[in-house]
């Protein structure tokens, strides 16, 4: 005997398997319900007309019976046909006194009904065997108080209720097995541009990240999904291109200073009296400075990326915090740095946002032609930082990409000009996690202002606008 196939778990199913099942019992269970109210109603229907009918011909024999004695009575109000089996009257004693036409010779129930009430559904004297409904009601005539009974027959009623059970069976697996392949036929197609699009992103690599997945013609929600997708894979690209850009400009920054200590070394191990203190402070110390500073940055800015930057507020003065940086600028250079501040106080990460100060300060000092100058205003809950220079200025088609790391103008501001492209990256990011903002403003030839905006309250983000949010 061969191995009983195990039957996968429902949880392993395909989605058109899932979806045809769960059509399958919804419009079964939905035809099931449907039957027994129709069924239901039916017989409610039926046994209200029948009822009917027994109550009109009880209201006929007592209609008579107020003027004649029973055995006077019109045949036709004794008269049988579809549906009414018998037609009796009973005296006080329950003797059976008229009956129709081959009726019943026995009382069919002992049910004594009020005088005036009605009673359907009376209980039989004895179970009978043929489906009878028995409707009874008493009158008092003056020939004495008789009950009446009609017996109307059920079988009508129970063949058309099993009729109509079993077409709604049958037209209900009609229904059921059409509802069902339609579902599984309509999915089969709808995944059918879900399985090109799979197959289609299995087929891309990292070599191919420009390659899209086909948008179904119908603009329905596949269509939605691919272009949701190949907008994923444009971004996922950009990624990558500016990843690739980000490790091929670190190992060239990191190569420079490393090839220049390297040499440097190498040319010390032949000639070690050209190792002169001359040389570590104005080439090897210089270099290893350059590459120890650059590494920061670097892991600054992983760390930035991993998992957000991490702040340690305090509430400081930051005109002070300014002015410490004007100080050491100041030291390394003859241009001349004016200041306009106001004591604010804020709550900030004074190393980090001394940093950022730092380098959009650097920056304008190695960019100006003779004058930096620093302002410092508070206004509506926001504190502002201008640093303008007197520089060449930065053109609008580069005031965006400034922001990318290792991004540099044109050949005068190069790296022999003494910036790896990474101060201002690493600014925004430190603005960015104290919820504020940085653009550039300025225009060629009258220099370039950046504009820095945080909030008072580090909890609450500054609304974006047209600058660079951060």
């Amino acid at each position: 005997m061969g191995r009983w196939r195990r039957v996968p778990h429902p949880r392993l199913w395909g989605l058109r398997v899932r979806g045809a099942l769960i059509v399958a019992v919804t419009s079964a269970a939905a035809v099931l319900l449907s039957g027994l109210a129709l069924g239901f109603a039916l017989d409610h229907s039926l046994t209200n007309a029948s009822d009917a009918a027994a109550a009109k011909r009880l209201r006929e024999v007592i209609a008579q019976l107020a003027h004649a004695a029973p055995g006077e009575l019109d045949r036709s109000v004794l008269a049988t046909g579809p549906g009414l089996t018998a037609v009796q009257v009973l005296d006080q004693s329950g003797r059976v006194v008229h009956t129709s036409f081959e009726g019943p010779k026995e009382p069919l129930t002992d049910v004594r009904p009020e005088p005036e009430a009605t009673i359907h559904d009376a209980r039989p004297a004895v179970p009978p065997d043929h489906g009878l409904r028995l409707t009874a009601a008493t009158t008092i005539a003056a020939s004495g108080t008789y009950t009446i009974v009609v017996a109307t027959n059920q079988d009508a009623i129970e063949d058309t209720i099993r009729l109509v059970a079993t077409l709604t069976a049958v037209g209900g697996l009609f229904i059921v097995a059409i509802a069902t392949s339609v579902t599984y036929l309509l999915i089969g197609w709808s995944l059918h541009s879900v399985e090109r699009i799979r197959r289609r992103v299995s087929a891309i690599t990292t070599t191919d990240l420009a390659e899209h997945v086909p948008v179904p013609t119908p603009r329905d929600e596949i269509a939605s999904l691919a272009t949701t997708m190949n907008d994923m894979l444009d971004r996922i690209s950009a990624g990558h291109v500016a990843q690739q850009r980000f490790v091929s400009n670190a190992s060239h920054e990191l190569r420079s200073p490393l090839t220049t200590i390297t040499t440097s070394l190498e040319m010390g191990e032949l000639r070690p009296e050209l190792v002169t203190a001359d040389l570590i402070s104005t080439v090897l110390l210089p270099e290893a400075q350059r590459m120890g500073r650059l590494v920061d940055d670097l892991l600054l800015l992983a760390r930035a990326d991993e998992s957000g930057m991490t702040l340690r507020l305090t509430v400081l003065d930051l005109d002070h915090l300014i002015d410490e940086e004007v100080i050491r600028a100041r030291s390394g250079t003859d241009k001349r740095l004016v200041t306009q501040v106001r004591p604010v106080q804020v709550t900030a990460d004074r190393e980090k946002l001394g940093r950022a100060l730092r380098n959009v300060i650097d920056n304008a000092v190695r960019y100006a032609a003779s004058r930096v100058t620093i302002e410092l205003s508070q206004t509506h809950g926001e504190i502002v930082i201008i640093v303008r220079d007197d520089g060449p200025g930065i053109g609008l088609e580069h005031r965006e990409k400034v922001f990318d790391r290792f991004y540099r103008i044109g050949d005068d501001r190069s790296r022999d000009s003494g910036g790896s492209g990474l101060g201002i990256p690493i600014t925004a990011e430190i603005i960015g996690a104290h919820h504020g903002r940085i653009r550039i403003a300025g225009s060629v030839g009258t220099g370039t202002a950046v504009i820095i905006t945080i909030p008072e309250d580090p909890n609450l983000a500054l609304p974006s606008d047209d600058g660079k949010a951060s």
